[in-house]
């Protein structure tokens, strides 16, 4: 097919999305398609998208693996007013512990509690809700205790690759 349809396709599957796809899921959701159209359709997007002038509202960005939409930064207290929810707070005990993990990864509580010198089940708990962290596996250990790692939200909240 021709690569105008592609990079339609693909920018109506990039705004649909409620995740940021890889170029891998995009090349699996479009195995019709050649893989080098797929990745020039991306790199097209973002050439629409972040530096035509003047701008455009949203911009195609890099992130947690993958791409997505999302609105310019500069945009933000007019979009803020659309949608009146409150911001994720996370306080200092959670910020240590979401710091620690991200560190230290793959790391236990124990390990955790030991780096802080007080009890982190709380912070660990409240960070697992707000899916920040996960439980990523089990340490080959007496108790095989719970190891912890950071998600993609962790990623997308704190605008890493």
């Amino acid at each position: 097919m021709e690569q105008q349809k592609t990079t339609q396709i693909v920018e109506a599957l990039l705004f649909a999305a409620e995740t940021p796809l890889s170029i891998r899921q995009l090349r699996n959701l479009l195995s019709e398609f050649d893989p080098e159209q797929v990745g020039a359709a991306v790199a097209e997007l973002r050439k629409q998208y972040n530096e035509q002038e003047p701008a455009r509202g949203i911009e195609l960005v890099q992130v947690a693996g993958g791409w997505r939409f999302r609105t310019r930064a500069d945009l933000s207290p007019w979009v803020r007013r659309l949608y009146q929810q409150t911001p994720l707070r996370i306080g200092r005990a959670m910020l240590e512990v979401l710091a620690i993990v991200a560190y230290r990864q793959p790391v236990t509580r124990a390990e955790v509690d030991a780096i802080r010198g007080v009890d982190s089940a709380g912070s660990l708990r409240a960070l697992l809700e707000r899916e920040l962290i996960r439980v990523v596996g089990r340490k080959e250990l007496p108790g095989r205790p719970q190891l912890y790692g950071t998600t993609k939200t962790f990623l997308e909240v704190f605008g890493l690759r």
